[in-house]
This record gives structure tokens, sequence and C-alpha cells, in this order.
């Protein structure tokens, strides 16, 4: 059998609050399997973000172990642990963090550019997954000129450029209006179904994090739930995101 995608054993992140010290998650012990569509939610403060850099390797445990896709990434150097971020996750930030100076086809690029992938292949995925996200008329338009739902779409087609088997949402749709939310979380759906990766979204929304297969709830730090079955994704009659309460 594969291996989880992710794994973590008594993992902890604790900082410094002056002379205090906070443990942001507290001796998590987490599996996520191939494929599965997951939503963490939690109040402010809860740890759900923090947790999501973790596995992000965005940050680093100050105990426990990490393994992904069987490989213990704990100890590993910044440089191959960048190599994994760069192969083998997308992430997409509730703030979009596109490069403002950047048309929206040189920022899908990006992650294509950083790996050394030769121009020709770069502008053949561009082209192709801007189309998958519906913006192909967008692609030498900046961000500014984008609407922000347009904004979220560039930043997905950057996550998703490289078919990363692990992608991580942080709050998708957060700094969106109700309709672009709704286009954005079918859309992240969607691209699930068809690229059969791993699908993590941290979000405030119950609204959201009902339609995902697995819901985690976090609280000072501990994943006080964890609940399977009766995800509302796309195929499974949900009504469109955007009509719920939110």
């Amino acid at each position: 059998m594969e291996p989880p995608i992710v794994r973590l054993s008594g993992v902890t992140r604790r900082y410094m609050v002056g002379t205090q010290p906070i443990d942001a998650v507290a001796c998590v012990d987490l599996e996520m399997e191939a494929g599965e569509y997951i939503s963490i939610m939690g109040a402010s403060g809860s740890g759900k973000s923090t947790l999501l850099n973790l596995i992000a390797l965005l940050d680093r445990p100050n105990a426990g172990r990490y393994e992904f896709s069987g490989v213990d990434v704990t100890t590993l150097e910044d440089d191959a642990l960048a190599a994994i971020r760069r192969e083998s996750i997308g992430f997409v930030f509730q703030f979009f963090n596109l490069v403002a100076r950047l048309s929206a086809g040189d920022n899908v690029a990006l992650p294509m550019v950083l790996a050394g992938i030769p121009p020709a292949e770069r502008a053949r995925g561009v082209s192709e997954t801007l189309s998958r996200v519906g913006l192909s008329d967008r692609a030498a338009h900046r961000p500014g000129e984008l609407s922000g739902g347009q904004r979220q779409r560039v930043a997905i087609a950057r996550a998703i450029v490289r078919r990363p088997p692990l992608v991580l949402c942080d709050e998708p749709t957060g700094n969106l209006d109700s309709a672009s939310g709704d286009q954005v979380v079918e859309l992240l759906e969607a691209l699930h179904e068809e690229q059969g990766s791993t699908l993590v979204v941290v979000t405030h929304d119950p609204a959201l994090g009902r339609r995902a297969g697995r819901r985690l709830r976090m609280r000072d730090g501990h994943i006080e739930s964890d609940s399977r079955g009766g995800g509302a994704g796309v195929g499974q009659g949900a009504e469109p995101y955007g009509t719920r309460p939110r």
C-alpha cells in the first residue's frame, strides 16, 4: 500500500509570546490519504492556519515527526524542503499573493520557472491551465486589471500548473463576494475531481467546510473532531455554495 501523503506524529509548533510559551499546534497526530477532500475548521487562533503552514513545509515543528509520501521531512535542509514544495505542493492564499508587475500568464508560469522548465513547455502549461480556469483571454492582464474572483482563479492556476499531488487552500473565499466565492469553490472541487489530488481547505465558513468529504475541527491547537462522509462537493447534489448563508 502507498503511504499517506501526509502523516503527522506528535507534531507541535510552539511560539513564545513574551515569556509565555504558546502551542499553536499541540501534539497532533494526523494522516491524509491521496485523493481526499478535507476541510479544516475552527475559531480564530485555533491553530488551523499554523497546521496548514506545517503541512505546506512553510514552517517547521518544534517536536514530532512529519512524513510526506513516506519521507521523513522533519530534519531536511531548506533546499530539500523547497524542492518538495516546488514539485509536490500547490498553495492558494486568501489574498492571492500574485506578483503585481507580472501578467496573469507570467504569475502562473512562476512555479515552472523556478523548476527550470524550458520556455516552450512553460508556454503550453500556462495556456492549458488558464484555459482550465476560464481565463484564456486574461493571460496578458496584470492582477490590478482583474477582479477578485479572477485573481483567485489565477492563483489557483499557479497552484495546479504542475499538477501537484497536494493542494492546500487557506481561506480561499475569505476575500471574495458570494458570487465569486461560489465560482472559486466549484472550480477547486472540479479540479480536485479531475486531477485526483488531495485537496485541503482551511476555512472559517461552515458552508464551505461541510462540502468536504472529511472535516477536521481544531480547538486550542488540538484536532477536536475528525468526521467523514456526507460531504456536499461536486457530484453530490449540493446547492451552490454562494446560495448558503455565509
